[in-house]
């Protein structure tokens, strides 16, 4: 069928992203400033039912729209309170309003969702919502946002969040941001919290489980931990240092940008911890008793700094994320009594001069955004940056950098020109050679 003419001055917004890695996720025509989630969530059967409120703006004249959703049956949607025409296909909903929407307004859409949550499927897994063996909880990096609510799933479209869960009472209910209201009714609790940061949506999460809430660290910061309470003894020692490694990675990097920094022990094992805005998820077999995986604790932590409240603005830039975090490994082994940076620096340059030569930091490819090399050659360009410009200059690089950068989006061309405002000569030569290039530099002379 030949679709009619569009009201003057309206077009179609895009049903894809300029992303460059992941274009099927995310949107055109609009950005979203806030998300308003009232879900449903029954732990028997992994149901969910919910009303999403999404409040966007236009970027040019719509007179159609997209949005990302996974598997759902959707019931209803309206544009400003007026019913409005859609279809649903996975991975999208298209909206056609009552009435086109002008460039530059404001505007509202409802809609009432229900099913059972399915994880998004890519070239990662499936990811996103995720039944647990008595609970459930979201991974949604890289794009498993949609599996739970519709949304523009693209990393530097940050919003605000409200978020209601009503659950099972036998059930704790966490959410990544601040716990706001807490209402208990026969047989079920809902749980409000608020995240009025700007947020991505991958880097949101509900977490439901059979757990005890009980304090990280004491602090500045809070700090809270949900375990299973059989775990307690094991967490308290694995944990045990978290107190110090905020402090250590404030002093390094600058406040803390929450006000909160919450972990999750999921009764359940994981492949890897899992990143939010606020939280981090371990697994059961992350805690050993040994504090074997303290260095996970660390990167999750720097992951608030470094993803959280500075996140990349596209996938291509994800060195800035895992680099940074795999970094903040190697400073706290260094000022905890391990190994130091220049030991780790020179243990996985070695380890890099004998994989092959075929990823480049600054744009990897979607296929190796998360390859190995990413992590430790970006962490490799920190400390030849650090070797290069000196101890002091190095980290009030860091911390100007956060603190500049606060709560946006970032690119790997903001950081180039950033660290040159530290350095008294050109830069240009070692970013060229660490990130432009497959071929691994020589390690530089260390600290």
């Amino acid at each position: 069928m030949t679709p009619g003419p569009l009201p003057v001055g309206a077009w179609p917004g895009a049903d894809h992203s300029t992303d460059p890695y992941l274009p099927g996720h995310g949107n055109g025509g609009y950005r979203v400033l806030h998300y308003d989630l009232d879900l449903d969530y029954r732990v028997t059967g992994n149901r969910l039912a919910g009303k999403a409120v999404i409040t966007a703006r236009a970027v040019q004249p719509l007179s159609r729209f997209t949005l990302d959703l996974g598997q759902f049956r959707v019931q209803d949607v309206k544009v400003d309170g007026r019913p409005a025409k859609f279809t649903h296909r996975p991975d999208k909903i298209r909206i056609k309003p009552d009435k086109p929407i002008g460039y530059g307004s404001t505007f509202k859409i409802e809609i009432r969702y229900a099913g059972r949550p399915t994880p998004i499927s890519g070239r990662w897994g499936d990811i996103g919502w995720d039944e647990l063996t008595d609970g459930a909880l979201v991974a949604s990096q890289p794009i498993g946002a949609p599996s739970w609510f519709p949304c523009n799933d693209l990393p530097g479209d940050k919003a605000t969040f409200l978020v209601t869960v009503t659950a099972p009472s036998a059930y704790t209910v966490l959410v990544t941001g601040d716990l706001v209201a807490q209402r208990r009714g026969p047989g079920s609790t809902t749980w409000v919290y608020e995240r009025d940061e700007p947020t991505s949506p991958y880097l949101m999460g509900v977490q439901v489980g059979r757990y005890e809430v009980i304090e990280l660290a004491p602090g500045r910061v809070v700090q809270r931990a949900a375990i299973p309470p059989r775990l307690r003894s094991t967490f308290r020692h694995d944990f045990g240092r978290h107190g110090e490694i905020m402090i250590a990675l404030e002093r390094m990097l600058g406040p803390y940008p929450f006000r909160e920094y919450v972990v999750v022990v999921a009764d359940d094992d994981l492949d890897d911890p899992i990143e939010a805005q606020g939280m981090a998820v371990f697994g059961r077999n992350h805690l050993d008793g040994r504090r074997t995986h303290e260095r996970l604790v660390v990167h999750e932590l720097a992951h608030q700094w470094f993803g959280n409240s500075l996140t990349v603005a596209d996938w291509r830039h994800i060195w800035l994320n895992e680099g940074f975090a795999t970094y903040a490994e190697w400073l706290w082994s260094a000022v905890s009594g391990g190994p130091t940076a220049a030991a780790h620096a020179a243990q996985w340059h070695a380890w890099a001069a004998r994989q092959p030569a075929v990823v480049t930091v600054a744009d990897p490819g979607v296929d190796a955004m998360f390859d190995p090399l990413v992590y430790k050659r970006g962490a490799l360009t920190l400390h030849a940056l650090r070797s290069r410009i000196g101890e002091a200059a190095f980290f009030a690089l860091l911390r100007s950098w956060v603190a500049e950068h606060r709560h946006r989006t970032v690119t790997t061309e903001q950081f180039r020109e950033h660290a040159a405002r530290f350095a008294p000569y050109p830069l240009d030569g070692l970013f060229d050679a660490w990130l432009d290039r497959p071929e691994l530099p020589a390690l530089p002379w260390t600290l």
